[in-house]
């Protein structure tokens, strides 16, 4: 595996591999990386010749107060890792490799509505922050593919529309969530949770599960997530938010549902637990009522 610094070396190795008639598929991360971001991986390699993956802890999606200067930086270990796991080449820029006119100056990327929401409306500014630096590392790699883990759904649904709003020629590809034995989502700031509040996170998926399971049950969406903010208040969490969206598109489904739209579903929840800001989600599909 390779590994560079700097956007120059990065496009000398592409265009060599364009050259070749190579496919690359592009795996972007903060790093602290676990087994969750080698799927992501294993993943890109069945759709292109070449893997690059990055670890940029991007500052732009931190919010004031937030953990950016804690955020856990790992990037000998995460060469390791990737080089076992058979990645091709890793881009590890530095800051003013990404952003040589400093934060305040860096042409911003914003995709309206989506970012706004769920994990949006409780940090100001992140998706705008994601949606920048995708945008630049799209622009840096040019791959054919990029993959992005199912986890944080809504970003995966921010750089969707992105791209097809900026006519980007890129497929993006959505991971399943790769999870612990217990059921806890693989997240880096996993590394956050003490010995007592690990043993309480994999709470957030069981309520998801308990939460579909009355969704498909017929109560209502509006007692669905109180029961859940509830059950994750019990528990020791800090609740943000538990909320059924449309998988599409995340609007709020329509009941009773008028299209299939308003049965793909998804039920979503953040939630904090000591330092940890943990997310997750379920897919939850109505099906078709029997005439």
């Amino acid at each position: 595996m390779e590994r560079v610094e700097y956007v120059r070396e990065l496009r000398e190795r592409r265009a060599a591999w364009r050259r070749a008639g190579q496919r690359v598929a592009l795996v972007p991360t903060m790093g602290h990386l676990h087994a969750g971001h080698l799927a992501l991986i294993s993943e890109a390699a069945r759709y292109a010749g070449r893997v690059v993956a990055t670890v940029f802890v991007n500052p732009l999606q931190f919010g004031a107060g937030e953990d950016f200067a804690a955020y856990p930086r790992t990037l000998e270990r995460d060469a390791r890792m990737l080089r076992e796991a058979g990645c091709d080449l890793l881009f590890a820029p530095a800051e003013t490799e990404v952003y040589p006119r400093g934060r305040d100056g860096q042409t911003f990327v914003e995709v309206p509505g989506l970012s706004d929401d769920l994990c949006g409306s409780s940090r100001p500014g992140h998706f705008r922050g994601v949606a920048t630096v995708v945008a630049k590392l799209f622009n840096m790699v040019q791959p054919e593919v990029a993959v992005f883990g199912e986890k944080d759904f809504q970003q995966l649904l921010v750089i969707r529309r992105m791209a097809a709003d900026l006519d980007l020629p890129i497929e993006i590809v959505g991971a399943p969530t790769v999870r612990e034995a217990d059921g806890l989502a693989m997240s880096s700031r996993n590394a956050y949770l003490s010995t007592a509040e690990r043993a309480i996170a994999p709470r957030l998926y069981q309520t998801l599960i308990a939460a579909a399971a009355r969704l498909r049950a017929g109560a209502s969406s509006t007692e669905i997530e109180q029961e859940g903010m509830d059950a994750l208040s019990a528990a020791g969490f800090v609740p943000d938010y538990l909320s059924i969206r449309r998988r599409a598109d995340l609007l709020p489904p329509a009941e009773p549902p008028r299209d299939e739209a308003d049965r793909a579903l998804i039920l979503l929840a953040a939630a904090r637990l000591g330092r940890a800001r943990l997310i997750d989600n379920l897919a939850c599909d109505l099906g078709v009522p029997v005439a």
